[in-house]
């Protein structure tokens, strides 16, 4: 085990990076930044294989996982392990990327983001934990690497990155201040050189390079940096101990019955877990030194690390109870997953905080290895089909319907049909011909537009996507109130400029309202969409002038309670309240009287 005063192995290996291999790192970011910009604009021009999400998905990837992942363990060229780590990645991280981006795709309007934002966090945090493994066995040639060295590479790692994205948005500060300043003299060309798309991808490419060198190669400022951060850390963590003691103290006079009244109780509790692992390991760091407190704060500190189960377990139970409410969701599922993780950690830290065997907390070197790796484990199955978190979330929320723990009514079709991926759209097209929905005529209505529409949030405006372009079909589409003005519906359908608010869009669930609002003895009609989500009803009034239908103001019908608001637009229940003071005349000018309602 190497003693303070010796540079640990990750910082030996940075300072004897060899010419070709720091040339070899800013080539290997310069070539990402190349490829990044290849498939942006593959994308936009629709080269064959990159003009559909799932090849951009697997190429995304891979430039950002394999590249990064060597220009931080790279130490020589010739090491066959090295190259055989980087065609693991690649292998690991494609197969993913496939699954992924098929379970993102399969239908119109799913949100992939849903999908691929989890998966690209959690790929992110699987290839930085593995990362030393790696690295260990790449000097080694075995996987059992000594816990030292593992801390060392995980946070040469973290704080190279750090130093990488400093050293970027210290350079493109500059860079921007470079074509400013010559902007104010008339030469723009280094300003649209600067922002041209080719210059940001290879430039941000070749600037990221350079950081992560800086981060490699400057072995002292970077380990000043650790040491700085561990000793705010070893500061802070008596306090956050002391937090979390007082926290269980006080549970027995407050009951558990405020906790789980909140929405966030689970994120709350694992952040505190996560926060005391991180401080814990700031202050242990690889062992090599006797504890860094007087008695009393160490003792704090130790009991601090006793009581972390409770707020494990509360986490589990948090969870557990919004399950047992509503179902799983993919939110849910992750949620759980990253509980269990800090659960062995929890665990594992008390059992280390109990310990009078071996040196002070030396029992959380084996916990943190086994969290690290079953932390892995975990997103490696959960984006895969093993653990996939939409097909679980979707047969819950399937389930529960067909069993009758969920009113046909605050059945969420949206989240199946927009937010849970391919599998998602599969179960809610399956659960039309369950006998539980054929027999509920509302329930299969909403599914039957669900399936329709193309956009979970339907684009207002005649040039989103396809439209209905036949009367009939607008009539059969769109409900209607009260006796319709006949040309109503060409002028809706035609080029006079009606705002549809999407109500001609496959699905959509609109009400065409048709009532004398202005007094004037002519019929104006109200066009609610009823699927705008954020409202009981998003609307547009039309009206005669001059022969022609115009648009004339848009409406946003605010959510009353239990849906009686929209029920009543379902209904056409629309009355008219004049205003008591009318618009005053000044000089020509028109002031309006903006009292308060009695």
């Amino acid at each position: 085990m190497p003693t303070r005063s010796e540079p640990p192995a990750a910082d030996d290996a940075a300072l004897r990076l060899e010419p070709q291999v720091r040339a070899f790192i800013v080539l290997l970011a310069l070539l990402q930044g190349l490829a990044l910009w290849l498939v942006h604009l593959g994308g936009e021009q629709g080269w064959p294989l990159l003009d559909t999400l799932g090849p951009r998905v697997c190429w995304y990837t891979l430039v950002l996982s394999v590249p990064t992942a060597m220009a931080l363990s790279v130490r020589r060229l010739d090491e066959a392990r090295f190259w055989q780590h980087a065609a693991l990645i690649a292998v690991v991280y494609l197969a993913l990327s496939a699954w992924a981006a098929h379970a993102a795709t399969g239908a119109p309007g799913l949100e992939p983001n849903r999908i691929l934002t989890p998966f690209a966090a959690g790929m992110a945090a699987a290839l930085f934990v593995a990362g030393p493994f790696l690295q260990c066995r790449q000097e080694h040639g075995r996987w059992c690497a000594p816990y030292p060295e593992l801390f060392a590479h995980a946070w040469q790692n973290a704080l190279t990155l750090v130093v990488a994205a400093v050293f970027t948005g210290l350079c493109w500060a500059v860079l921007g201040l470079w074509g400013g300043l010559f902007k104010l003299i008339g030469v723009g060309f280094f300003a649209d050189l600067f922002t041209s798309r080719p210059f940001v991808y290879l430039g941000t490419g070749v600037i990221v390079g350079l950081g992560v060198l800086v981060g490699r190669s400057q072995s002292k400022p970077v380990r000043v940096l650790r040491r700085l951060l561990f000793a705010i850390f070893t500061g802070l963590f008596p306090l956050l101990a002391a937090i979390a003691l007082l926290f269980v103290a006080t549970l027995p006079f407050t009951g558990l019955a405020p906790l789980w009244g909140t929405r966030s109780a689970a994120t709350v509790l694992m952040s505190l877990v996560l926060a005391m692992v991180v401080f814990a390991n700031a202050v242990y760091q690889d062992g090599d030194e006797p504890p860094p407190y007087p008695r009393a704060l160490r003792l704090l500190a130790l009991a601090g690390l006793v009581v972390l189960p409770v707020f494990a377990v509360l986490a589990l139970v948090a969870l557990g109870l919004r399950i047992s409410q509503y179902g799983w969701s993919v939110d849910r599922l992750w949620g759980v997953l990253a509980a269990c993780v800090l659960c062995v950690h929890a665990f594992g830290y008390a059992w280390a905080a109990l310990s009078r065997r071996g040196p002070w907390l030396a029992r959380l070197e084996p916990v943190n290895v086994t969290a690290a790796l079953l932390g892995v484990a975990l997103v490696l199955l959960a984006n895969s089909p093993v653990l996939d978190p939409q097909r679980i979330a979707a047969h819950s929320q399937v389930q529960r319907l067909l069993d009758g723990r969920t009113d046909a009514g605050a059945f969420d079709v949206d989240y199946l049909r927009f937010l849970s991926g391919r599998a998602g759209y599969r179960a809610l097209s399956e659960l039309k011909d369950a006998p539980r929905v054929q027999a509920d005529a509302a329930l299969l209505e909403r599914i039957d537009r669900a399936l329709q529409r193309q956009y979970r949030y339907l684009p207002w405006g005649r040039e989103a996507g396809a439209t209905i372009d036949d009367v009939a079909q607008a009539r059969d589409l769109v409900r209607t109130s009260g006796a319709v003005p006949e040309d109503w519906w060409p002028a809706l359908l035609g080029d006079a400029g009606l705002d549809s608010i999407a109500c001609l869009q496959p699905g959509s669930d609109c009400i065409a309202i048709a009532r004398d609002l202005d007094g004037d003895g002519a019929i104006d009609m109200l066009l609610c969409n009823l699927g705008a989500g954020w409202a009981a009803g998003h609307c547009r009034l039309h009206a005669r002038q001059d022969g022609s239908w115009v648009d004339v103001a848009a409406l946003v019908v605010a959510p009353g309670e239990e849906g009686e608001v929209q029920a009543a637009l379902r209904r056409g229940e629309v009355g008219v309240l004049p205003r008591r003071w009318p618009d005053l005349e000044v000089g020509g000018q028109r002031v309006p009287v903006d009292a308060p309602s009695p």
